[in-house]
């Protein structure tokens, strides 16, 4: 990481002038984007993020900031300054409550973006919600130009004109999903380590001067306050029924998990509980990879909310090898599983055959590994 690179973000973050809270919700962005993607980092060139892959995230960033009964402004001066996107995350917002049974949480956001991300998940929706939120990121991603253009000094003097992946495709490594037509963000490499490097330092500066910037606008709205809607992490699971019935057809035709954390066998009759690797709390992951049958007593009562060590999750690379492998037994569990690795992990969609499970531990290993790191978690 060079002194340069560090350099912008601190400087953006710190004395970028201000009239809307979109520098600090791009940087916030693509720092989780970073987080998300670890393994980019091998290929150690430019990256390409579509658009609107930053505004999933910012749907689950200003989602506190559209509660009806709220109306926390992000705009220091006129209605112009606030969101331009107000109205259409308002009417996504309200119509995911209407079908979800009107639970009002700050951190629903987060469940939104990685719920609808995954096709099986997303396929289970009514066309008109998905409509609606469609909408609501194609107006965050035309949004989110604004503070592309003017981050730093002057105009495109950090970052270059978004264009469609397709003309930067020679250059530079997509975030996986990434289609020629997208709309992408070209983020340098060495900007890019830096961002890895600083990713816990870079979320709690962002959320520092976030709180700041919406007290300044609103000072009748606390920072403390704006801190707690800005931290908020889901709590509540999505059901996993599908997951459950698929293994519990696994089980019942005589094929074993192994818990990765106690090594006990899993076979018909034993009851189980569908562990996410990578806790709900940290992130909110319900892609196939994230979910491994476990045992219950260690999962709720050692495990919980924390993250293996670098110790334990490489004792469980076998056991991971060896439930991944089951899955592939399943025909419907072996399609979710390929498809869930392949909006994650770059490099795993030209593995196949008896490489492929040992290929996916590895990257789930080193994925849970290094968000640890960088963000400095609990570990058991």
């Amino acid at each position: 990481m060079t002194i340069e690179a560090s350099r912008v973000i601190s400087t953006i973050l710190k004395h970028d002038p201000k009239v809307t809270s979109y520098k600090l919700a791009l940087l916030r962005a693509i720092n989780d984007v970073v987080l998300s993607f670890p393994d980019l980092r091998n290929y150690q060139q430019p990256v390409a993020i579509p658009l609107k892959r930053l505004a999933e995230f910012w749907v689950a960033y200003y989602w506190p900031f559209v509660d009806t009964e709220l109306g926390i402004r992000q705009g220091q001066k006129s209605d112009k300054a606030d969101m331009a996107f107000r109205s259409a995350l308002t009417e996504f917002r309200q119509a995911w409550e209407q079908i979800t049974g009107g639970i009002r949480n700050p951190a629903n956001g987060f469940t939104v973006i990685h719920e609808l991300r995954v096709p099986r998940k997303r396929a289970t929706y009514p066309d008109d919600l998905l409509q609606q939120y469609t909408k609501a990121v194609s107006k965050i991603a035309a949004t989110l130009q604004m503070p592309i253009r003017y981050a730093g000094v002057g105009e495109w003097t950090v970052f270059e004109r978004p264009k469609p992946f397709w003309e930067v495709r020679a250059l530079t490594i997509p975030v996986p999903g990434t289609t020629d037509a997208d709309r992408c963000l070209v983020i340098a490499a060495e900007l890019w380590q830096a961002f890895r490097e600083l990713s816990l330092w870079v979320e709690a500066l962002c959320i520092h001067e976030w709180c700041l910037f919406t007290e300044r606008v609103d000072p009748s709205i606390r920072r403390g306050d704006v801190y707690t809607l800005l931290t908020a992490r889901p709590d509540n699971r999505r059901p996993l029924t599908w997951e459950s019935h698929n293994i519990d057809l696994m089980l019942m035709e005589g094929h074993r998990f192994v818990c990765p954390w106690t090594e006990r066998t899993i076979q018909h009759g034993t009851v189980y509980d569908i562990d996410h690797l990578l806790p709900l709390s940290v992130y909110p992951i319900n892609e196939l990879w994230n979910l491994l049958p476990a045992n219950p007593a260690f999962n709720r009562n050692t495990k919980r909310d924390r993250i293996p060590s670098t110790e334990r999750l490489m004792k469980a690379h076998q056991h991971l090898v060896w439930d991944y492998q089951t899955y592939a037994a399943s025909h419907a569990l072996n399609q979710a599983l390929r498809d869930d690795v392949n909006l994650r992990f770059s490099r795993l969609n030209t593995v196949s055959g008896g490489n492929y499970p040992h290929a996916i531990a590895d990257a789930v290993v080193d994925l849970i590994d290094q968000i640890a790191d960088s963000r400095n978690l609990a570990r058991f």
